[in-house]
């Protein structure tokens, strides 16, 4: 077995890693020496932030954590969460990508995008985005791919869209069976909606599987409705997405996606949920599986696919306070965390203001039923952090 000494305590804890550096390896040669093993152990347990600086030990840890597989394995153990959200301060200009911890509403990283218009998530699995946006032209549908964490960036081969088409769903997921990535995009055209509310009923879908050069047509959906939700949640090697068949009726399903198949299922919601709508229904996801938020109660699909295994897990407690207060104002949850912890967004109309929308999230701890307020001026999106490089997603071994 591989031995390196090492003192734990000096190279995680200390702030200026640098500059102490030859002083670090002088010590490191009269200390105790650990299993490297044991070394990986502790290594894969750190902050992403912590191991980018650790890089500079030696070789040998610049080495370990660049790895693929040391990635892998991080990103199974990781904790920590960010929020994220993309500023379109001027729709021909200037665009920026804020990270946010999840106690604050002062960015810890910012990022100014390459793009000409309009920004948008399309989706996010194992700590990478999902970006995209229409160019110049309108024919086409720019996509890439950007891990905040550690600030890789991938450009992905641009969607060309028939002419008055428009975005209408996206996603982006890991194929487990073919073992790669591929990101999903469903193209509506502009006057799509039939008189019976039909969204599908003439659409186009298109899938890239990186490491490929272009993207594909799939067969589109085999049944009709109304998307609900735009972004697809990532589970279990499926892309799903929260569909209406009846708004006035309140009739809902999931319509989902084998990435492996490249085929179509449709994921029944539990019977005894209540009376739902728009405002109140939420798709997510809670540790791995698929996870519905009907008003303040959240139910979670055991097994997937099967009906029988949704349970109510618990019911939401928050309280409203003066953050809240506009008669035109939306709330849902957005993410529920490992801890129980649910993100809620309050969307609130500033008419006597500027005539914007705000967006007010707040946590609320499902425990002890407190809560956090926190203004933001966009929608946020959550991702995990991890060590994916979006350049080598087209050869993961997960």
């Amino acid at each position: 077995m591989k031995f390196i000494q090492i003192r734990i305590f000096s190279v995680v804890c200390s702030p200026s890693l640098s500059t102490n550096r030859r002083n670090l390896i002088g010590t490191l040669t009269s200390l105790p020496t650990l299993p490297l093993d044991l070394i990986i152990e502790i290594l894969s347990r750190l902050p992403v932030k912590q191991l980018l600086q650790l890089r500079c030990v030696c070789k040998l840890w610049k080495s370990l954590i660049s790895d693929s597989k040391f990635a892998k394995k991080h990103l199974h153990l990781s904790t920590t969460y960010t929020l994220h959200g993309i500023d379109n301060q001027n729709y021909y200009s200037k665009h920026v990508l804020k990270s946010y911890s999840l106690n604050s509403s002062v960015s810890i990283a910012q990022i100014h995008l390459p793009s000409n218009g309009y920004v948008r998530f399309l989706g996010s699995c194992n700590g990478v985005l999902c970006l995209g946006e229409e160019d110049d032209g309108g024919d086409l549908f720019l996509v890439r791919l950007w891990n905040p964490s550690i600030r890789k960036f991938k450009e992905l081969p641009p969607v060309r869209k028939p002419h008055s088409y428009h975005l209408g769903m996206s996603g982006f997921g890991y194929n487990p069976i073919s073992d790669n990535y591929k990101v999903v995009v469903v193209l509506l055209p502009s006057d799509n909606v039939e008189d019976n509310g039909n969204y599908f009923s003439d659409h186009e879908v298109k899938v890239h599987t990186l490491g490929t050069d272009s993207w594909k047509s799939v067969s589109v959906f085999p049944f009709a409705g109304v998307f609900v939700q735009q972004l697809g949640q990532y589970v279990s090697g499926t892309i799903n997405w929260l569909v209406c068949t009846d708004i006035m009726q309140g009739q809902y399903f999931i319509a989902s996606v084998d990435l492996g198949k490249e085929s179509y299922q449709k994921v029944l919601l539990p019977d005894d949920s209540g009376e739902v709508d728009n405002y109140t229904l939420r798709l997510s996801v809670f540790r791995d599986c698929l996870c519905l938020i009907f008003g303040e109660d959240v139910w979670v699909m055991k097994e997937y696919g099967n009906k029988e295994s949704w349970i109510k897990l618990f019911t939401i407690s928050y309280v409203r306070d003066h953050h809240c207060t506009s008669s035109c104002y939306i709330i849902h949850p957005t993410y529920i965390f490992e801890d129980d912890r649910v993100l809620l967004s309050c969307r609130s109309y500033q008419e006597c203001i500027d005539g914007t929308w705000k967006h007010i999230s707040y946590h609320c701890n499902c425990k002890n039923g407190t809560s956090k307020f926190i203004e933001f001026e966009h929608m946020l999106e959550v991702c995990i952090e991890s060590l994916i490089s979006p350049c080598h997603l087209s050869n993961a071994r997960m």
